[in-house]
């Protein structure tokens, strides 16, 4: 195991896989699921804070948008989280 993270040797080629698969994309979402005429979600993040320091405030936002994607994707809808 190295000892310092490199992007190039990890990131790379999960990047790759999941751009041949369409992981990630509400496509992808779709063709797993035999329903046809599925709902959709779609949530924007905000833009960050222009002070740039972060708070509890900006963990409990994160986890809140989390819980909300998860659980539409959970409830069958095609999700989309756009940054």
């Amino acid at each position: 195991m190295e000892i310092r993270y490199s992007y190039h040797t990890s990131e790379i080629h999960w990047l790759d896989v999941w751009k041949t698969q369409h992981i990630g994309s509400p496509e992808f979402q779709h063709r797993k699921s035999q329903i046809a005429n599925r709902k959709s979600f779609v949530m924007v993040i905000p833009p960050p804070n222009i002070t740039g320091s972060l708070h509890m405030g900006h963990a409990l936002n994160y986890v809140l948008q989390d819980f909300f994607f998860r659980f539409n994707l959970m409830s069958g809808r095609t999700a989309l989280w756009v940054p």
